[in-house]
Order: structure tokens, then sequence, then C-alpha cells
């Protein structure tokens, strides 16, 4: 008799703990499994080692071009007429150019211009670009003839002659340069997401959206772009690194930015007339403008495999 009231009150005692226990593990269990879908593409863009690198030089652009007044040792535009041409090292790590301004803080400074222009550029061309592409993958049919119509016109055109073109026409300058740019880069954006929308626009969940009543527009906003934009963001990072790499040629042709602004371009330009002989007028803003693509080169690959592992 001592031993069964002994057993029930062991078995008593052990139902409400495995039921505590119980409980708890099913409290547990969400917290453990939930993983958003952002939290999924930043870990496959941080597993790639080049993709990080990448992001690492975006990052110390961004930074030199926000402290380039802290960072640059000297005035980038004054000039030094009895030092022009100096070696680097000493007071001028860098050297001088042929007016003795301080190659130092022209690159430093030319950051500025590349930032500027590069995401500007890119931004309304990605605005661009994704209004049209919207408008023609969603509607089709006329619309869509219509729209990659007048897209096929500024294909036609090559991007340094079309800018040069804008430029000429408005005058030199960091705006000219951005909205030359912009104008022959929105063709592609707009082609990239009209071939993801294509592929979209006849899911379930866009069915329903329409038959519950939503409106168009809400329909591409809420559901058709934000399932189709990948393409794009990766495109933009990389397009960023081309823009930079345009708009020093255009500075080296003598149609971009004025040539006393300190830009990388104009260095260059500045430094044709002393090949062989004062290489490091040429090789240090060359290596600023190889450091800024690859940077933004390896953003957007790794941006397009964590977006799209199918793309690997």
């Amino acid at each position: 008799m001592t031993e069964l009231t002994k057993s029930t009150a062991d078995s008593g005692t052990a139902q409400p703990a495995a039921a505590t226990a119980a409980a708890g593990a099913a409290n547990a269990e969400p917290a453990i499994a939930r993983v958003t879908q952002w939290g999924e593409i930043r870990h496959r863009f941080v597993a790639n080692k080049l993709a990080v690198f990448g992001l690492v030089l975006v990052l110390l652009l961004f930074l030199t071009a926000a402290l380039a007044p802290l960072l640059a040792p000297a005035d980038p535009y004054h000039q030094d007429l009895t030092n022009t041409l100096a070696e680097p090292g000493g007071a001028h790590l860098l050297g001088t150019d042929a007016l003795g301004r301080d190659q130092l803080s022209r690159i430093i400074y030319g950051s500025r211009i590349a930032v500027v222009v590069g995401l500007a550029s890119i931004f309304l061309a990605c605005s661009i670009g994704i209004i049209i592409g919207a408008l023609a993958g969603y509607f089709g049919k006329a619309t869509d003839s219509i729209l990659m119509r007048i897209a096929d016109v500024f294909f036609a055109f090559p991007l340094l002659i079309g800018a040069i073109v804008i430029i000429i026409a408005m005058g030199r300058g960091v705006l000219p340069v951005i909205i030359s740019l912009a104008v022959f880069s929105w063709p592609t954006v707009s082609r990239l997401l009209r071939s993801s929308i294509l592929s979209v626009r006849e899911a379930d969940y866009v069915h329903a959206a329409r038959a519950l009543g939503a409106s168009t527009s809400r329909i591409i906003i809420r559901h058709i772009i934000p399932n189709s934009i990948a393409a794009v963001m990766a495109y933009a990072a990389f397009s960023v690194g081309g823009a930079i790499v345009a708009e020093a040629a255009l500075s080296f042709l003598g149609v971009g930015v004025s040539p006393e602004v300190p830009e990388w371009g104009n260095m260059l330009a500045g430094a044709k007339d002393f090949l062989g002989v004062k290489d490091f007028l040429w090789v240090y803003p060359s290596i600023a403008i190889v450091l800024t693509v690859l940077g933004f080169v390896f953003v957007g690959d790794g941006l397009r495999d964590a977006l799209d592992p199918k793309l690997r």
C-alpha cells in the first residue's frame, strides 16, 4: 500500500514537470527557427570574402570623401610654382603636379566627385529605368512595344559619345555629367526589370491581389517591383564603378568637370605629357580608380549571388 501511494505521488509530480518542459519547448521552438529573408541574404553576402573586401573598399571611399578636409594634407587648389613636379616624399607624400599642387590632396578630394557622380547618376538611371521597365513589363502589348523602342533609341548611342553631346549642349560641370550618364544608362535597367516582371506578373499572389480589388499602382509597387528588383540592385552596384570610369574618361577628354577641379580624370589628363618621365603623376590616380571600381564590382557580384543563389 505504501509503495502504491509512493508511485502515485511520483507520477503526480512527474506529470506537471513534463508538461512544463513541453510548454517550454513549444515556446522556444519558434524563436529557434525564425530566420528572415534579409537575414539569409546578409549571411550569403558575408560568406563571400570578395564581396566583403569590396564593401570595405567602398566604405573606405565613402569615409575618404566625407573626411576629405581632415585627411588632405594641403589645399588641393593651392599652386606652388617653386615646387612643381616634386617626387613623392617629404611634405608631399605622392609628389606634386606641373602646377605644384599636392597630388595626395587632389586624389582625396577627387573621391568626392567620384562618389557624387557615381551614386547620383546610377540612382537617376535606376529611377527612370524602374518606372519604364515596370510599366512595360506589367501592361505589355502596345505599351511594352512603345517603351522598349524608345529604349532602343538610347541603346543605339555609345555611352561616351552620347554623354559628350549632352555635355556640349549643357556645358561642363558635375550636374551635366550626372544627367548625361543617367540618360544613357536607364535602358539597361528598364530591360532588366521588364524581364523579371514578365515572369512575376502571372504569379498567384498577383492574381490574388487583383481579385481583391487592389489598384494597378498598388500591385506594381507592393507586389511586382519588390519581387523583381534583385537583378536591378546587383546591376546598380556594378554600374556605379562604370559611371566613375566614364566620368573620369570624360574629364580626361576635356568635356567633364572643369580642369582645375581635383578629379581623377583631370589628374590623368595633366599627366599624359609626362609619361615615362614622371610616372607617379598617373600611377596614383589610376590606382584610386582601379580600387574604387574593383570595390563596386565585388559588391555587385556579392549582391547578385546573395539575392539569387541560382545565378552562381
